[in-house]
Parts: C-alpha cells; sequence; structure tokens
C-alpha cells in the first residue's frame, strides 16, 4: 500500500530551516516528503528532487512563502495528500512586520483547523512536557490559570497521549504555579482555588492526573508519569531543554492532523556557515513518522 508523504515545510526561507531540512531528509533517508516552500532557498539549501522527495514552490501566492506552505500542508494533511506535518522554524517579529495576525506556529495552524483549544507539548529524551499556558508574561499567567482552562488542556492531552501514542491509561503529573506547589496556600492559593479542583474533575472523568505537584519534583521524577502538565513556558521548558537541547521536538496537541516541529529559531547568523545541527529536525521528522504511522515510542 502506497504512504502518504510527510509535508515539511522548511520555515523562514532567510533562516536555517532549509538547510536543517536538507541535512535531515540525507541523514534519514526517510520517504516520501513533501517539502513547500521558497524556490531559491531550496535552492540554496541544496533540495533536489527525487523519487522520494517532492518539492512545492509556494513562494507567488501574495503572502509569505513559509506561511502559505504552512496553508497548503494543513490542507494535505485533512484531504490525505500528507499524513503528517513536520515544520522548520519561522521569525513571529518579521511575520509579524509583514501583517501575519497570529503569536506562531501553533495559533496559525489551529485557526487553519478550527481548533479552539490546541496546547503545545515537547518530547525530549524520557520527559514529555505540555503547557497550560505558552507565549504571555509571567506577570498574566496567574490570570490565565483557572479551573476550565487547566481541565481543558488535561482533557486535550488525555486525548493525545491516548490516540496519537497509544498509551492505554497516561499518567499526567499537573505541576503548581507557586513555589512548593503553594504550601497548602501559604505562597498561593491558584493550587487550591483552581489547579487541584481541575484535577479532581479530571479524575472523575477517568484521566490518570495527579498533582498539583512542585515543578522540581515533577521533573526529578519523570519516570513516575508518562507527560509532566507545567502552568507556563519557563517552567516546562527551562528543565526539558537542560535535558535534551538540540533533540527536543515541539509537538501540538488537539488538531485533527499530526504535527511536529524542531525546538530551535531561525538562527539566520549560521545560515551558509556549515555550523547549523538538523538533531531536532530528524527528531521532529521520526517522531512525525512515528505518529503517524501508529508506531510511536517517544
Amino acid at each position: 500500500m502506497t504512504v502518504a508523504p510527510i509535508a515539511i515545510t522548511p520555515g523562514c526561507p532567510k533562516g536555517i530551516g532549509y538547510e536543517v531540512t536538507a541535512m535531515a531528509v540525507r541523514r534519514l533517508g526517510l520517504g516520501p516528503v513533501v517539502i513547500a516552500g521558497d524556490h531559491r532557498a531550496m535552492q540554496r539549501a541544496g533540495l533536489r528532487e527525487s523519487d522520494r522527495v517532492e518539492l512545492l514552490e509556494t513562494g507567488d501566492t501574495g503572502e509569505p512563502a513559509e506561511v502559505a506552505a504552512l496553508r497548503w500542508a494543513v490542507l494535505a494533511c485533512r484531504t490525505g495528500r500528507a499524513r503528517a506535518l513536520c515544520t522548520g522554524p519561522i521569525h513571529k517579529a518579521r511575520l509579524a512586520a509583514q501583517g501575519f495576525a497570529y503569536h506562531g506556529h501553533t495559533d496559525f495552524l489551529a485557526d487553519l483547523c478550527g481548533v479552539s483549544t490546541p496546547v503545545m507539548a515537547f518530547v525530549g529524551g524520557s520527559v514529555r512536557v505540555a503547557l497550560v499556558t505558552v507565549h504571555h508574561s509571567l506577570r498574566a499567567v496567574p490570570d490565565l490559570i483557572t479551573r476550565e482552562r487547566v481541565l481543558t488542556t488535561l482533557r486535550v492531552v488525555d486525548r493525545a497521549l491516548r490516540s496519537q501514542l497509544r498509551l492505554e491509561a497516561p499518567r499526567i503529573a499537573v505541576c503548581g504555579l507557586n513555589p512548593h506547589a503553594g504550601e497548602g496556600g501559604l505562597l498561593g492559593r491558584e493550587e487550591l482555588e483552581a489547579i487541584g479542583p481541575a484535577i479532581e474533575a479530571a479524575k472523575a472523568e477517568g484521566i490518570l492526573a495527579f498533582g498539583p505537584v512542585s515543578a522540581e519534583e515533577a521533573f526529578m521524577h519523570p519516570e513516575r508519569c508518562d507527560l509532566v502538565l507545567a502552568m507556563y513556558h519557563d517552567q516546562g521548558l527551562a528543565p526539558l531543554k537542560r535535558v535534551d537541547f538540540g533533540r527536543t521536538v515541539n509537538w501540538t496537541m488537539g488538531l485533527p492532523i499530526v504535527r511536529t516541529s524542531v525546538d530551535h529559531g531561525t538562527a539566520d547568523a549560521l545560515v551558509g556557515t556549515g555550523l547549523a545541527r538538523s538533531e531536532s529536525m530528524e527528531a521532529a521528522l521520526k517522531l512525525a513518522d512515528e505518529l503517524s504511522r501508529g508506531s510511536c515510542t517517544a
């Protein structure tokens, strides 16, 4: 039976996405893949058509090539033309200056898929992390930690772990927001008023969530759970990237498609220097392949 390709969008034409895509595709021998993006950037990176690699130019659509590539790739995944999407880095500020109205990939992909509650998650080594809040100032986070938001995130995470990772009873460790998970209200009440009640509601639905636990406890003992649910960006990503930076994969949960991504930015200064590394793109492609084949071991 013919296997649909993985769609790859290398991201910003001025960044290292095209180079790391070319390296990863060569090293992995993975296929089939279809790479959608800017033709000149493809040429510069040495990307070539083959029996396993298809190149699709999306640079003349009236919008940035990386945005047009994402539109095509999502449609391809939703119509069976592709079986998964793997994305390279985009430059958020540069796109915003061109009128791009989204904070990044996740918001845009959710809008294209008609999803209101996507969840940003990461896989690095033996650790998996998902985030309740993402690109918000630290000052804004406490007001965003509500019972409903935590519960909704738990539902999305549990469903993704069961459907895409094929885990029968995934265990989710839920971090507190405050030091020592609030110390029974002494150091903050979010655990008592929002996080704890969300965990209890999730348990009533059959979700194996536990906590709230302090972040240091959750990350010191990752073997006790299948995923750590962090309340904000740096709470989850700082320890994860310390453990496995360069090979960490961004995995968007809650979409009707499989989507993975690299864990780094565009690194414009590395283009053409030979210093760009492709481990994260390789890991992202492997995870996209495994998730879409139902053989994931992440």
